[in-house]
C-alpha cells in the first residue's frame, strides 16, 4: 500500500509540475499525461515485482540519470554528493589528476590533460579513450561518476586503461593523485619585446592574473604577444568574455548564445576594458582547446584582432547550466549553444586555425 501511494504521489506531483508549462499546448499536455502515467506504471511493477527490493529514491535517480543520458554527452544528472563536488572544479584547487574529460561518441574522452599535473606528467594525452577506471568499465558511466571515481585522497592511486589512435591495444596508467592546485596564467619574456602566454584553464581568478602579467609585460616593452590556448580545455563563460575585453574595443560583439528559452538567448560585449586593442598578437590552439578557448580565438579571429595558427580546435560549443534541486541533487543540462561575433557555430566544428 505505502509504495502504491508513493507512485501515485508521484504521478501527481510530475503533472503538476509539467501541467504549468504544457496546459496550452492542449494535446501535448495529454500526450506527457500518458507518458507520465507509463512510467509511473513501470516504477510500480519493479517496485512491486522486481526480485529485490529497491528504494524508490535509488529507481527515481536512475530514471532521471538514464532521461538526461539520452539527450547529449554533456547533460547529466549529479546526486547530491556530486553536486558538491562539481562546486570546486572552478575553485583551481581540487583533489584529482589534472584532466578535464568528455563523452565523445559515448565514449570516455580526454579533452586535454593541465599541464604539470599527475595526468600529464603520465603521459595522457588530447583524445585518449578511457575504457576503464580502477579495472570498471566506463561503458554507460556519467561523466560525474567518471569524476568521482577519478577524484579522490591525494596520495592514493587510480588506475586509468586507455586506448589511443595508433595503438593496437590498451594501456595502463597508474597514476597518484594529487592536490590539483592550477595556476591559470603562466608568462615568458621570449625577446625582441615578444611576450609569451600560457593561459591553462579559465577560472574565476584568471581575469585579474592575466590583466597583472599583462601590465608588467608592458612595462618591460611588449611590442607583440603570444597567446598559447592549446590544452586548454575551458572553464567559466564569463572569464572568456573577460579576457576578449582586453583586446578589443568597447561595445564589440565577443560572443552569444541562443536557447529554447528567452533567457538562454544573450549577448556578451566588450565592456570599455580594451586595454591592449592595438596589440599584435597570435593565438595558439590545438585539439586540446575547447569551450571558453574556442570563444576567446573565434572572437579574436572574427575580428581580425589575431593570427590563430595551431590545429582544428576540439568543437565544444554548448552551455550547459547547473540546477539546483531541491534534494540537494542538480542537473548539469545543456541550455543553448554558442556563436561567433560573425554568427559561427562551432559545436562539433572547432575553430580552423
Amino acid at each position: 500500500m505505502k509504495k502504491a501511494f508513493v507512485i501515485g504521489a508521484l504521478l501527481v506531483v510530475l503533472t503538476l509540475s509539467l501541467g504549468g508549462s504544457v496546459a496550452s499546448k492542449g494535446t501535448d499536455n495529454g500526450a506527457t499525461y500518458e507518458q507520465l502515467r507509463l512510467f509511473t506504471e513501470v516504477l510500480s511493477i519493479v517496485q512491486n515485482q522486481y526480485v529485490d527490493e529497491v528504494p524508490p529514491k535509488d529507481l527515481i535517480y536512475s530514471a532521471i540519470k538514464g532521461t538526461l543520458r539520452g539527450l547529449d554527452p554533456h547533460s547529466s544528472f549529479l546526486d547530491p554528493e556530486s553536486y558538491r563536488e562539481m562546486q570546486v572544479e572552478t575553485s583551481g584547487s581540487f583533489g584529482g589528476l589534472g584532466i578535464e574529460i568528455t563523452l565523445k561518441d559515448d565514449i570516455l574522452t580526454v579533452v586535454s590533460p593541465i599541464e604539470g599535473t599527475p595526468a600529464y606528467r603520465a603521459g595522457l594525452q588530447t583524445g585518449d579513450r578511457i575504457i576503464k577506471i580502477d579495472g570498471l568499465s566506463t561503458k554507460d558511466m556519467q561523466l560525474p561518476d567518471a569524476v568521482k571515481r577519478m577524484r579522490g585522497k591525494p596520495g592514493t592511486k587510480v588506475t586509468i586503461t586507455v586506448v589511443r589512435e595508433g595503438w593496437t591495444e590498451s594501456k595502463d596508467f597508474d597514476i597518484t593523485r594529487e592536490q590539483i592546485r592550477v595556476q591559470s596564467v603562466r608568462s615568458a619574456d621570449l625577446g625582441g619585446g615578444i611576450a609569451y602566454v600560457k593561459l591553462r584553464q579559465f577560472q574565476e581568478q584568471t581575469p585579474g592574473d592575466l590583466s597583472g602579467t599583462l601590465e608588467k609585460a608592458a612595462k618591460s616593452g611588449m611590442k607583440a604577444l603570444l597567446l598559447d590556448l592549446r590544452n586548454n580545455p575551458g572553464g567559466l563563460l564569463t572569464a572568456a568574455v573577460e579576457v576578449t575585453e582586453e583586446f578589443i574595443d568597447d561595445g564589440k560583439l565577443v560572443v552569444y548564445t541562443e536557447g529554447r528559452v528567452r533567457n538562454q538567448n544573450m549577448r556578451f560585449t566588450a565592456h570599455a576594458k580594451k586595454s591592449y586593442p592595438t596589440l599584435p598578437m597570435v593565438v595558439l590552439v590545438n585539439q586540446g582547446s575547447a569551450s571558453a578557448s574556442e570563444i576567446v580565438a573565434g572572437a579574436l579571429q572574427d575580428w581580425k584582432r589575431a593570427i590563430v595558427l595551431g590545429t582544428q580546435t576540439f568543437g565544444k560549443g554548448s552551455v550547459q547550466t547547473i540546477i539546483p534541486l531541491s534534494d540537494g541533487s542538480g542537473l548539469r543540462l545543456t541550455t543553448a549553444k554558442y556563436f561567433t561575433p560573425n554568427g559561427r557555430s562551432i559545436h562539433g566544428k572547432g575553430i580552423t586555425p
